[in-house]
């Protein structure tokens, strides 16, 4: 059976190489890591699937960003994501898990009013309320469909600005 559990630094090139199997090794040229620049992941945000013999088979991790709007403002918020299971235990339903952990452990914190990631449509907004109703005039630091730049929260901004490392 497979256990979440939180995610801890010995874990680090775990993870990493959990990403590589997942994304690729061109993984870190994504969009979605220009976005949160060199910041760091927070802590009681990310988690691990481990199995029955503590190897690493998933994880998530989510990390501060800043919406700058062009009148000024400024938002923090919380990028989730990457989401990442290891191949052969994909479609187990281990991601969701991950994810659902990530958002409750969020909102316990008091986090969750302002939440985005850059992922499916059609899975994050069922299963999750993510959508693109808010994001359509954000600008990242590099290409995006505008379709995939999701967003969760009462306090996501709905208006022009740039989306980057907090």
């Amino acid at each position: 059976m497979t256990k979440i559990v939180p995610l801890t630094p010995e874990r680090a090139d775990a993870v990493e190489a959990l990403l590589d199997a997942a994304f690729g090794p061109d993984r870190r040229r994504r969009t979605a890591y220009a976005v949160r620049g060199g910041v760091v992941a927070i802590p009681a945000l990310g988690f691990a699937g481990v199995d029955a013999d503590g190897t690493l088979i998933g994880s998530i991790q989510c990390w501060p960003v800043l919406f700058t709007g062009d009148a000024g403002e400024r938002v923090a918020m919380v990028m989730v994501g990457p989401v990442a299971v290891m191949p052969g235990h994909q479609q187990g339903g281990l991601g969701r898990r991950l994810t659902e952990t990530a958002l409750a452990a969020a909102d316990t914190a008091g986090l969750g009013e302002a939440m985005m990631l850059i992922g499916d449509p059609e899975y994050y907004e069922r299963f999750f309320g993510f959508t693109a109703d808010r994001t359509a005039r954000w600008r990242l630091p590099g290409p995006v469909e505008p379709r995939r730049l999701l967003a969760r929260g009462t306090a996501v901004p709905d208006g022009a600005g740039v989306l980057g490392p907090a």
